[in-house]
């Protein structure tokens, strides 16, 4: 379950491979005799199933407390429930743990999910335990993403996360920019998709080593995904590792990967009202790439009033106009990817 949208697990029934190794990670076991469902970390499985051209498929479960999942589980998916004993009735309950959460009400009539401390809601669950869990998660995560990029550094490897929503171009801009850069030094890409490899394919085409990440169900790559897949790799030449995370607006902004940038690329077909209504992506990125600028005689936005949103959100973001396509503003890109690897 994605802390960010509530996403679920990929199991995928009858899935094999010619060559698959299976690693279970069970984490935090326990029992306990307490209703405080909130104080119990879940338990996490992670399947690892490596395909013949050593992409990665994630399968991912989170196996929540009794009593944190809606009490109401009757919409045909499968919940799994740590066992759970107790000595005395269940007449009882704490209000934390059944509380609902209101929307703010605004005076159009709208209603804002956002508001509450969570910034989230998942029926039946409660704000306090929400956070719980977010924690648990972004937790483990950034551990991982700790050792993600003591590697990272350790290889001199300027590792960026793409970010955007899907149709934005940045397979394409992907591309071309390691159509430059692989004679001039090491690179490898990490692509996420839900399904296909079809990312990774065209990657590939160009001879710079790829690896697909399948996620499934999930909306995001995380540090234990990126973990797995740069071993795959086995990449440690110094030079570049691109990630490109899954389409996806939202939920990319919460999970370090170990990475040291985050580029939000926003393509002008899009609207410039996409930082107002993306914040989180936005304040995360350290460059917001608008592209396909070569579409601007064809589509009614204005990039001034984009990059002016965007800036409303994260004060400090760099931007850069470019087409992938035509190749106008590639040489702001690749002045902004060489400065920042010579930092390193």
């Amino acid at each position: 379950m994605c802390n960010v949208c509530g996403c679920g697990d990929s199991q995928i029934e009858g899935h094999s491979h010619e060559h698959h190794s299976h690693e279970d990670k069970h984490e935090h076991p326990h029992q306990h005799n307490d209703h405080s469902a909130i104080d119990m970390p879940q338990s996490i499985v992670i399947h690892h199933h490596y395909h013949h051209q050593g992409d990665v498929h994630h399968h991912v479960h989170y196996t929540l407390p009794a009593g944190t999942m809606p009490e109401q589980a009757t919409d045909g998916h499968d919940y799994e429930h740590v066992p759970h004993s107790h000595d005395h009735s269940h007449h009882h309950a704490d209000n934390h743990q059944h509380e609902q959460h209101q929307p703010e009400r605004l005076e159009t009539g709208d209603l804002h999910y956002g508001k509450g401390e969570a910034e989230v809601h998942v029926a039946g669950v409660s704000q306090r335990q929400l956070l719980t869990l977010e924690m648990d998660i972004l937790g483990n995560n950034n551990q991982l993403a700790v050792h993600n990029r003591e590697h990272f550094i350790e290889n001199h490897q300027l590792v960026l996360n793409l970010v955007s929503s899907p149709g934005s171009g940045k397979t394409t801009l992907l591309t071309e920019t390691l159509m430059t850069l692989k004679d001039q030094c090491a690179c490898a890409v990490i692509e996420g998709d839900q399904q296909t490899s079809n990312d990774a394919d065209r990657i590939r085409a160009t001879t710079v080593p790829a690896i697909q990440v399948n996620t499934g169900k999930g909306c995001h790559l995380d540090a234990q995904m990126i973990h797995d897949a740069y071993h795959q790799l086995a990449i440690n030449e110094p030079g570049f590792l691109f990630i490109e995370n899954v389409g996806n607006l939202v939920c990319p902004a919460s999970f370090d990967l170990g990475e040291a940038a985050k580029v939000a690329i926003l393509s002008v077909t899009e609207g410039e009202d996409k930082p107002l209504k993306y914040p989180n992506m936005f304040a995360a990125a350290d460059l917001m790439i608008i592209n396909k600028i070569d579409l601007l005689p064809y589509v009614d936005v204005n990039i001034e009033d984009c990059i002016a949103n965007a800036r409303k959100v994260n004060p400090t973001i760099q931007v850069i106009k470019l087409s992938a396509k035509t190749g106008e503003g590639m040489d702001a890109w690749f002045n902004w990817l060489n400065e920042n690897r010579q930092q390193l």
